[in-house]
C-alpha cells in the first residue's frame, strides 16, 4: 500500500486531475495554431487600406497588446493566488472568480455571441473558396475570366448541409483527427497563399503600392481603416481557449509563468506571419488586393485550388471547434430551466455500423435551426473582409483588453485614480474606440455592399 502511494501522487495534479504535462513550446505552438486562420489572408487587404507605415504599426501595436493583456489573464488562471490559488478551469470562470456575476453574464455574452458569429464567417469563408476552386478550374479550360463567375449560396447551401450531420455529434472533440487535419491544412493555405504573392513579387509583376495605402475620399478612408483594424483584431484573438491552453501545462514552474514566456513567443511568432502574409499580399497586388489573397489566383490552377482545398478542410473542422461549446451552454441552460423534459434530456440509443450512437430530440432540432439559421445569414452577407472585420470588433475589446485590465485591477487592488489606474483604464479606453470604430466601418461596408449587389445572387 506504502509502494503505491507515491504512485498515485506523482500521476495526479493538485485539483484531482491527471497531471498536466504542457510546457513552454506546446503552449506556443498552441497559440499559433488558433492564430493562423482564414482571418490572416485578410491581413493584406489591411494592408492595402492602411498602407505600410500604419499597417506595420498597427499590427506591431496590436500584437504588443495583446502581449500584455493576455499576460494579465495568465496571472489570474488561479484565484485568488496566481501560484497557489484554486484553477480557474475557463475564461468565464475566471471572470466569475475574479468580478462577480454581472461581468460574468457580459463576459459570456461577448463570448458566445462571437463564437456564434464566427460560424457565419467560417461559411462564407469556405463558399468563398469552393468558388475560387470552380473559377480557377473554368478559367484553366476555357481562359475566359469574364465567363467564370459562379453564385456562392449554391456552395454555402453544401458547406451548410455537411455542417448539419457534424453538428448532432454530441462530443466533437474526440474526433482529433478532424482537427489535426484542419490544424495542418491551416499552415498550408497561408503558405500557398504567401508563396504564390512572393513568386508575382520576385517576378517583377507587383503592384505600385504607397506609405498611406488605397486612395479614397476621407470617409470611406477612414472607414475602411477602421475595418482593416477589426480584421486585425480577429487574427490577433484567442482569449476564448487560454485557459484551455493553460490547463494543459505542468504545475512546475508555475504555469502563470509559463503561460507568459508562450504568449511573448506565440504571439511574436504570430506578428512575424502576419507582416510576411499582408506585405508580400499588399506587393503583388497594390490598391486591387482582394479580401482573399488566393482568390486573387487562377494560376497555378492546381496550386490555387489546393490551398482554397485546404481551407474549405479547416473551415469543416474550425466549425465544429467553435459551435460545439455553444451548443453545449444553450443545451446545459435547456437542461437546467426544463429538467424533467424527455426531448430535452432524453436520449435514444441505437446502433451504427457497429457503432453506438445516443440521439437527442433537442438537439436534432436545435443544432438544425442553428445551422439553418447561421447559413442564410452567410447567404444574406456574403462579405468576406467586412464579415471577419465585425466578428473582430466584437470580441477584442471587451474579451481581449476590458476584461482582462478589469480582473487585474480586482486581483491586484489597485487604487482607483492612481496612476496605474489611470494608464489602465486609458488603454480600454482605447480598444473601446478602435472595436466602435471596428463595428461602424464594418456595418458601413457591409451595407455598401448590400446596395451593390442582388440579395441572394452575389457571385465571385
Amino acid at each position: 500500500m506504502d509502494n503505491t502511494k507515491p504512485l498515485i501522487e506523482l500521476e495526479l495534479d493538485d485539483d484531482g486531475r491527471i497531471r498536466r504535462t504542457g510546457n513552454v513550446w506546446t503552449a506556443s505552438i498552441h497559440i499559433i495554431t488558433v492564430v493562423v486562420g482564414a482571418g490572416v489572408l485578410s491581413l493584406a487587404w489591411v494592408m492595402a487600406q492602411l498602407g505600410w507605415l500604419a499597417g506595420i504599426a498597427s499590427i506591431i501595436t496590436f500584437s504588443a497588446v495583446s502581449i500584455f493583456t493576455y499576460n494579465l489573464v495568465a496571472d489570474c488562471y488561479r484565484y485568488p493566488d496566481p501560484v497557489t490559488g484554486k484553477r480557474n478551469y475557463t475564461y468565464m470562470q475566471a471572470v466569475k472568480a475574479y468580478l462577480g456575476g454581472t461581468m460574468h453574464v457580459f463576459c459570456g455574452l461577448v463570448q458566445y455571441t462571437k463564437l456564434a458569429g464566427i460560424t457565419v464567417g467560417y461559411t462564407i469563408t469556405s463558399s468563398t473558396s469552393l468558388v475560387a476552386i470552380r473559377k480557377a478550374i473554368c478559367i484553366h479550360k476555357t481562359g475566359d475570366a469574364a465567363s467564370c463567375k459562379f453564385l456562392n449560396n449554391p456552395f454555402m447551401i453544401g458547406f451548410g448541409i455537411l455542417q448539419l450531420f457534424l453538428s448532432q455529434i454530441p462530443n466533437f472533440h474526440e474526433l482529433t483527427w478532424l482537427s489535426t487535419a484542419a490544424c495542418i491544412t491551416s499552415f498550408g493555405y497561408v503558405f500557398i497563399g504567401s508563396g504564390l504573392c512572393l513568386l508575382v513579387v520576385l517576378s517583377g509583376k507587383g503592384a505600385a503600392t504607397s506609405i498611406t495605402g488605397t486612395k479614397l475620399p476621407a470617409e470611406d478612408k477612414l472607414l475602411r481603416v477602421f475595418t482593416g483594424l477589426g480584421n486585425i483584431a480577429l487574427a490577433c484573438t484567442y482569449a476564448t481557449v487560454i485557459y484551455d491552453i493553460m490547463d494543459t501545462l505542468k504545475s512546475h514552474p508555475s504555469e502563470n509563468k509559463q503561460m507568459k514566456r508562450a504568449n511573448v513567443l506565440g504571439v511574436t511568432a504570430m506578428a512575424i506571419l502576419f507582416l510576411l502574409c499582408s506585405g508580400l499580399g499588399y506587393a503583388a497586388f497594390g490598391d486591387n488586393t482582394p479580401g482573399n489573397i488566393l482568390t486573387g489566383f487562377t494560376e497555378p490552377f492546381w496550386l490555387v485550388a489546393l490551398g482554397n482545398g485546404f481551407i474549405v478542410i479547416h473551415m469543416i473542422g474550425a466549425y465544429q471547434v467553435m459551435g460545439q461549446p455553444f451548443f453545449r451552454i444553450v443545451e446545459i441552460g435547456a437542461n437546467i430551466a426544463w429538467p424533467n423534459s424527455d426531448f430535452i434530456n432524453k436520449e435514444y440509443p441505437f446502433i451504427v455500423g457497429g457503432l453506438m450512437v445516443r440521439f437527442n430530440l433537442f438537439r436534432l432540432v436545435w443544432r438544425t435551426i442553428f445551422v439553418i439559421l447561421a447559413t442564410i445569414l452567410a447567404m444574406v452577407m456574403p462579405f468576406f473582409s467586412e464579415v471577419l472585420s465585425l466578428l473582430g470588433a466584437i470580441g477584442f475589446g471587451p474579451l481581449v483588453v476590458f476584461i482582462p485590465i478589469q480582473m487585474h485591477i480586482a486581483q491586484k487592488s489597485i487604487r482607483k485614480l492612481s496612476l496605474r489606474w489611470c494608464g489602465l483604464q486609458f488603454l480600454s479606453c482605447l480598444s473601446f474606440i478602435v472595436s466602435l470604430g471596428a463595428v461602424v466601418g464594418s456595418v458601413h461596408g457591409i451595407i455598401q455592399d448590400f446596395h451593390k449587389s442582388d440579395l441572394f445572387m452575389y457571385k465571385q
